[in-house]
């Protein structure tokens, strides 16, 4: 652990790093799920869900950095390994080989498994009182949450 003096105590600056690797190993599970997605997606309405899938994908991979990277300037080390992931994510792994409407079904659930997540997280953010994680999950909830609605338009 790095030392950091932000003016969050040591246990507060853990607590809220513990809760963004859990942001993280998500992100990332719903990243990998959202990618196999778009490459794999068949029927009626490939065109419209590649190309969503896609830019969901892009926005996790951008979010997953930004989320590692407040963990280190908390002073604490980002999981990186897909057996820390494993351990860490609420959001499940895919195996199967879902038809699109259960891939849109999983997505938008899996979004909101998410925003659970950052809802936790937040909570313990503002109770340390770091402004900077709270502004960063407050986002990512926000785009999750239309992700969401996104998605679930197309089951309508």
């Amino acid at each position: 652990m790095t030392q950091v003096n932000t003016g969050i105590s040591a246990e507060d600056r853990k607590r809220v790093a513990d809760g963004l690797a859990r942001v993280l190993a998500d992100s990332h599970a719903l990243y990998v799920k959202t990618q196999n997605y778009h490459w794999n997606v068949e029927g009626p309405h490939f065109q419209a869900l590649h190309q969503l899938f896609e830019q969901q994908y892009t926005d996790l991979r951008t979010a997953i950095d930004e989320v590692a990277e407040r963990i280190r300037a908390l002073g604490h080390y980002a999981p990186g390994s897909y057996s820390e992931f494993g351990k860490l994510a609420a959001v499940p792994e895919e195996t199967g080989r879902p038809d699109w409407q259960q891939m849109v079904r999983q997505l938008a659930e899996d979004q909101e498994t998410l925003v659970g997540t950052l809802r936790q997280v937040l909570s313990t953010a503002n109770e340390a009182n770091d402004h900077v994680t709270d502004d960063l999950l407050t986002t990512r909830m926000q785009v999750h949450e239309k992700n969401t609605w996104m998605l679930r338009a197309h089951l309508s």
